[in-house]
């Protein structure tokens, strides 16, 4: 029996393999050494893996001649899942986003810059530089590993989805993936490790550094009280709105460059998080639906490109590529520690918070939470983090159409 394209048989695996992945990925993230765990990082390992060593030998038996349908509906599986992550990334970003931008753009703004900057030019560097010590990809799928390197680095997933969408489908689209996977393992680890070593390092009396953490108290907070028209219990209209506008603006090319979904539903949900309400109609998701949508948009999405990826990940894995993804790493960060500390003069906590943003690291930041004693460190990572992700996502699709 057939549905549509896709058989019964097809369906029912399919929607097993996400489960599966879901519920192995998730367990996975949960196992913590010495404080330090994988979260939803844990999901895109399970995907690479079950694509490098289950996926394709099951799949291939139950589903011989429908191998390609099934990857189009994971394709369709991972731009639902973008979709939900990134608008409700801009959402939840928006309420502060242009405030900060306009209050605080010669200290975390420009420390977004910098470590994006950094990352850009090492990535470039490396694209040059490495492509002559390698026989084995031509320059434009050495160019699309490299720039999942560099959103792996990050761990980005705005980045990792613009990136994939500036190489468009097929082998190059599954080396991004494989890049990204190669270099996401250290690209937490090695943040949270940072942030938890640095304080160490210098010493730092954290009472003292508490007291000195400088915080935006949010004086432009939406006046208590007010009683706006919801569109719907939950909020899933407006940010259906925010979505379709998303992925209209992200679809318009001009001179041949487009924001892409990703770009587009950033844009889009940062506007409505920002104003919030039109009148009295509130254009404003709740809180859980913002949460549980960028949780289960991250999973979907990780599932998707992980699955994919997976089945070219043990052709093209080398060494020399998980060593790029610690430069990418490691050099941003610390040139961004630097610039904040002696440039910018910020504190020790502002520094660091600063840092998590600047890297697009949310488990790093949860990590410095608990080493700092305090949440004041969430407001640095705020004001640099939608910065530093906008950039991203612009110099990794910039990378991929001029390099």
């Amino acid at each position: 029996m057939v549905f549509g394209v896709l058989s019964i048989k097809a369906i029912t695996f399919l929607t097993f393999s996400v489960f599966a992945i879901a519920a192995g990925g998730y367990l996975l993230g949960r196992i913590t050494v010495k404080g330090v765990n994988l979260g939803t990082a844990g999901v895109f390992i399970m995907a690479l893996v079950y694509g490098c060593f289950l996926y394709s030998k099951l799949g291939n038996q139950l589903l011989i001649q429908e191998e390609t349908y099934v990857k189009e509906a994971l394709k369709i599986v991972e731009n639902i899942g973008l979709v939900l992550f990134v608008t409700a990334v801009g959402f939840i970003a928006g309420p502060n986003f242009f405030r900060n931008l306009k209050k605080n753009f010669k200290s975390y703004v420009l420390l977004g810059l910098i470590i994006i900057l950094s990352s850009a030019i090492v990535t470039v560097a490396i694209i040059f530089i490495g492509e002559k010590f390698t026989n084995s990809l031509d320059h434009e799928q050495f160019k699309a590993l490299i720039v999942g390197l560099l959103s792996g680095a990050l761990t980005s997933t705005p980045a990792f989805s613009a990136a994939k969408e500036a190489v468009g489908v097929g082998d190059l689209e599954d080396l991004v993936a494989v890049g990204h996977g190669i270099a996401y393992l250290f690209g937490v680890i090695g943040v949270v490790l940072f942030v938890q070593l640095v304080p160490k390092f210098e010493k730092a009396d954290m009472a003292l550094e508490r007291q000195k953490i400088t915080i935006d108290n949010g004086e432009a907070k939406k006046a208590e009280g007010e009683k706006l028209v919801e569109l719907d219990e939950f909020g899933f209209c407006a940010f259906s709105i925010a979505s379709i506008l998303g992925i209209i603006i992200g679809s318009i090319s001009i001179a041949g460059f487009s924001l892409t979904t990703t770009g587009g539903c950033i844009l889009a949900s940062l506007i409505f998080g920002h104003y919030g309400k039109i009148g009295k109609i509130s254009i404003m998701p709740s809180t859980s639906t913002l949460r549980v949508f960028r949780e289960l948009g991250l999973m979907m999405f990780l599932i998707g490109a992980g699955i994919a990826g997976g089945a070219s990940f043990v052709k093209y894995f080398e060494a020399v590529y998980f060593l790029y993804g610690i430069i990418m790493t490691l050099i941003p960060m610390v040139i961004g520690f630097l610039f904040a500390k002696f440039v910018l003069k910020l504190p020790l906590l502002n520094n660091l918070g600063s840092i998590t943003g600047g890297m697009t690291s949310t488990p790093a930041l949860g990590t410095l939470i608990s080493t700092a004693g305090t949440e004041d460190v969430a407001s640095a990572y705020a004001a640099t983090y939608p910065i530093a992700l906008i950039t991203i996502v612009l110099a990794s699709k910039l990378i991929i159409m001029f390099c």
